[in-house]
């Protein structure tokens, strides 16, 4: 059961409510909000931030801040600002405080006192709800909260706590995820179980839809655009159609090849019946094989169309009803078709195919998103493996461990690596570094890896081959912004799109030549975190002095160092992802901490070494890292 709200019209604070009094500065952020749709996102991004920064200065409490708790508060601030914005429409004051008793308080005030907040779990079983649920989510989060009344300024404030809670008890925490791509999926279920409309007697759902329609639109909106599977997108509409809307629901998913009115007979060629949502559990696989066997016919009718009732497998119950198909186009594009049925009905109100006709439509856009989304991680996937090396050389007389975590799993990584053989008893390494990220990165790194390697077998040298390659970077700069002049005349002089901008890397290269007794190792750095060289005895210095980041400055001219790699000795090479990691306004390597954590390293295996200092880089932050990290470690044995 949810917390039940407080209210008060004159005192200061409404009973229960959290006390101003004694919170430290730092454990309060403020904000004021103009009351536009745009409050909302800017109210979350408020919060997060909120609790990044409270947990990398370790504030007391900030151990209690798991997870759930802030997605607890993202849902809680983004419910009441659109509360007040929707209802009030006036400026919004945020204000979210952290207690140092396990808890978080989140206020938003508004100055139209008048108009109370809009919830109905005050109201009788039999009366007819005015408005959106979104407050029945703060009720369900929420251990206490309540209205504050002041002159001109009405206040609603939630206090959620981090543990021993009704919430905790009732939504499962990240930790019990394998993945948080589950976790969130589940947790968007809940959430959509919570906002669909409660079943109510069907004389007033004339009533209903009028008044709470738009809002749990906006809600339902809400919930569905921040979905990147389009199978989650389909259970979510089912949550949210189920029971209020209708009795049972399904979607069907479309091939787009198909196009649209398209259609095949050969079994798996048709659309797939993706999610199939009833009132009761026990009717559902029944339910979902009747369907299986009559999917639906594309139409091109854009208004739902009738949809044969599958009366043997709704039991006695559903002999008779009504069900309407709707198709799912977004774009112009067919998507699928979503089906609501109703028992008991010989057609649906006008209302309610009106308002699941909206429904759909914010359904086909989710869905269109997400495949999208779909495209383009696989094609980031496919342009991410043509970019790196499909193994890592083995060296002889060296041992070599390599980490490498995009940051963006979705999309080609700004960080690249390379170890290859050259020819002539000679092994070549690089760890690259482009400015950027995406398909401008993918360019450049498409651009310089080939040339390494094909600079490398025709015998150049360190020094020469960054002299090249630079080069190489400015002329194809050039070319690029020649290419955008012409495109611009062309066009009459109305300026198009933002070319790629300035290309630099900066790159780590460098040449090994194995003897007895050793490795020969010749490195150069342009504008890259210099290697570092670890001794047997934990002695740790630099072995490269920096220079000019390739494709910045012309004619320059990069030198090289030479070095042997002795048995026991270890190099370390990364990219600024491990040395500028953040954990507030400090950095890994202020005051050479990568250094001093490479000196603890000694007398461990070049594997060992990589992975203590992965966990390190990840621990020093209480975040997950935000820029992509690589770092090569080569021992000779």
């Amino acid at each position: 059961m949810g917390a039940i709200p407080t209210q008060r019209e004159t005192t200061p604070r409404a009973p229960g409510a959290p006390a101003h009094h004694g919170a430290e500065p730092r454990t309060t952020v403020r904000a004021t909000l103009s009351g536009s749709p745009l409050a909302p996102g800017s109210a979350r991004t408020l919060v997060r931030a909120a609790f990044r920064e409270w947990t990398e200065l370790a504030l007391p409490g900030t151990e209690h801040l798991t997870d759930r708790l802030a997605d607890d508060a993202m849902v809680v601030v983004s419910e009441l600002v659109t509360n007040a914005v929707v209802h009030a429409g006036t400026d919004v004051e945020l204000v979210c405080r952290l207690e140092d008793t396990r808890a978080v308080v989140v206020e938003v005030a508004d100055h139209h006192p008048s108009r109370a907040p809009r919830d109905n779990s005050g109201e009788q079983a039999y009366e007819t709800p005015e408005f959106g649920r979104g407050l029945r989510l703060v009720a369900t989060l929420a251990e206490a909260w309540g209205v504050t009344y002041r002159t001109g300024t009405k206040t609603v404030w939630a206090r959620l706590p981090a543990e021993d809670s009704s919430a905790a008890e009732e939504l499962k925490t990240y930790e019990a995820y394998e993945t948080y791509e589950t976790y969130a999926g589940e947790r968007g279920l809940r959430v959509a179980q919570i906002l669909a409309p409660e079943p109510r007697r069907a004389e007033r759902d004339r009533d209903w839809l009028g008044r709470g329609a738009l809002s749990f639109l906006a809600e339902a909106s809400d919930l569905l655009a921040g979905q990147l599977d389009e199978d989650l997108v389909a259970a979510l509409a089912g949550q949210l159609i189920v029971p209020r809307l209708a009795d049972w629901c399904a979607v069907w998913l479309e091939d787009e090849a198909m196009g649209r009115g398209g259609w095949s007979e050969d079994a798996g060629a048709g659309p797939r019946l993706a999610r199939v949502w009833h009132g009761s559990e026990n009717r559902i696989e029944e339910l979902r094989g009747a369907l299986e066997k009559d999917p639906p016919r594309p139409s091109d009718s854009l208004r739902p169309v009738s949809y044969p009732w599958p009366a043997d497998a709704l039991g006695p119950d559903g002999t008779q009803g009504a069900a309407l198909a709707y198709r799912l186009i977004a774009g112009g594009r067919p998507l699928g078709t979503l089906v609501i049925g109703r028992s008991g009905l010989p057609c649906f109100p006008d209302e309610v195919t009106g308002l699941v006709e909206d429904l759909s439509r914010r359904v086909a856009l989710a869905i269109g998103a997400a495949r999208q989304y779909a495209r383009q991680a696989t094609i980031s996937r496919v342009l991410q493996r043509g970019l790196l090396p499909g193994a890592v050389a083995e060296i002889p007389g060296v041992h070599s461990a390599l980490v490498y975590e995009p940051c963006d799993k979705g999309g080609p990584s700004g960080d690249f690596y390379d170890v290859f053989p050259a020819g002539d008893g000679r092994w070549c390494f690089a760890l690259g570094d482009v400015q950027g990220k995406g398909p401008e990165a993918a360019v450049v790194i498409g651009l310089a890896r080939p040339w390494l390697r094909l600079l490398a077998r025709e015998g150049y040298r360190v020094a020469d081959v960054l002299d090249r390659l630079n080069q190489l970077l400015l002329d194809d700069a050039t070319e690029a912004a020649d290419a955008a002049a012409h495109a611009l005349v062309a066009a009459g002089g109305r300026p198009g799109p933002v070319g790629d901008g300035p290309r630099f890397l900066s790159l780590l290269y460098g040449e090994l030549v194995p003897f007895d007794g050793g490795v020969r190792c010749t490195l150069a750095s342009a504008g890259h975190p210099l290697p570092l060289l670890l001794g047997p005895d934990g002695s740790v210095g630099t072995a490269a002095r920096p220079q000019t980041l390739l494709g910045v400055i012309e004619d320059v001219t990069y030198t090289s160092e030479s070095f042997e790699l002795r048995p026991g000795d270890s190099l370390l090479c990364v990219t600024d992802g491990v040395t500028e990691r953040r954990s507030g306004s400090v950095q890994f390597d202020d005051g050479d901490g990568l250094a001093t954590a490479l000196a603890g390293c000694a007398g461990l295996s070049a594997e060992l070494i990589a992975e203590r200092i992965k966990r390190l880089v990840h621990e020093f932050g209480g975040r997950p890292p935000e820029d992509d990290l690589a770092l090569l470690v080569l021992q000779a044995e």
